[in-house]
C-alpha cells in the first residue's frame, strides 16, 4: 500500500484532528466521521507544516515532498516560470528514445520528436536542448533552458557530443540529427540560458514523460 511509504499523518477533520505516526491511528480518527480530511507525509516537518496551514493546500492535490532542508531549498531558489523545460525518455526493452520540449509554466508542449531507435537518453536530452535553443532563436526569444541532465549541458556547453553510441541502420537519423546540432551550435550564437532543474527541490522535470 502506498499509504505505507508515509510516516507521519495529518488529519485536519476528523474525531480528533492532530498528526499521528501510524496509519491504523489515522484510520480511528477518520473513519466513520463525515468530510474527513486527512494526508499522509514522509516528513514530520511537512506534516507539522501542512497541519498548521490547513488542508487547502494540501487535500486532494499532488504534494512534492523534498528531503532538502530549509536553507538548502533557499539556497537553490525556485525555477524561472517563463521558460522552456526539456527532456528525454529512453526505453530500456526496445531502447527507443523520444524527446520533447514544454513550457514551464503551463505544460504545453512546444516540440516533440520521436520515437528514434538505437539511442540513449543523453543523446535525447543533448538534441532537446539544441531543439530549444534553435526555437527560441527563431522567435526572438530570450527566456531560460531547464534540462535535468548535467552531461547534455556539458555537451552544449562543448557544442560537441560525447556518446558512445555505435550507428547502426537504425540510427542513421540520430546520428545527422547529431550533426546537425553541432554544426548549428558552433555557427549560432545565443543569450538562452541553460539551467538544471533541481528535480530534488522541485519535483519531476514539467517535461518529464512520466514513465519511472
Amino acid at each position: 500500500m502506498a499509504k505505507e511509504k508515509n510516516k507521519f499523518f495529518v488529519v485536519w477533520h476528523g474525531h480528533k484532528p492532530g498528526i499521528y505516526k501510524t496509519w491504523r491511528d489515522c484510520q480511528m480518527q477518520v473513519n466513520g466521521f463525515a468530510g474527513a480530511k486527512f494526508k499522509g507525509f514522509k516528513r514530520y516537518e511537512n506534516a507539522l507544516e501542512a497541519f498548521k496551514k490547513g488542508p487547502e493546500d494540501y487535500w486532494g492535490i499532488d504534494f512534492f515532498e523534498t528531503s532538502l532542508s530549509k536553507e538548502q531549498l533557499q539556497k537553490i531558489g525556485t525555477p524561472i516560470k517563463n521558460s522552456i523545460a526539456v527532456d528525454a525518455a529512453w526505453n530500456t526493452a526496445t531502447q527507443d528514445m523520444e524527446y520533447q520540449g514544454v513550457m514551464a509554466n503551463t505544460g504545453e508542449v512546444i516540440f516533440h520528436k520521436g520515437p528514434f531507435k538505437d539511442a540513449t537518453n543523453n543523446v535525447g536530452e543533448f538534441l532537446a536542448i539544441v531543439h530549444a535553443l534553435a526555437y527560441l532563436k527563431k522567435n526572438n526569444s530570450d527566456i531560460p533552458i531547464y534540462s535535468d541532465s548535467r552531461n547534455a549541458i556539458s555537451w552544449v556547453e562543448d557544442k560537441e557530443h560525447r556518446s558512445s553510441l555505435k550507428l547502426t541502420e537504425n540510427n542513421k537519423v540520430i546520428f545527422d540529427m547529431l550533426d546537425r546540432a553541432i554544426k548549428w551550435l558552433k555557427n549560432n550564437s545565443y543569450s538562452n540560458k541553460i539551467l538544471k532543474w533541481e528535480t530534488k527541490a522541485w519535483g519531476e522535470n514539467p517535461a518529464d514523460f512520466g514513465r519511472k
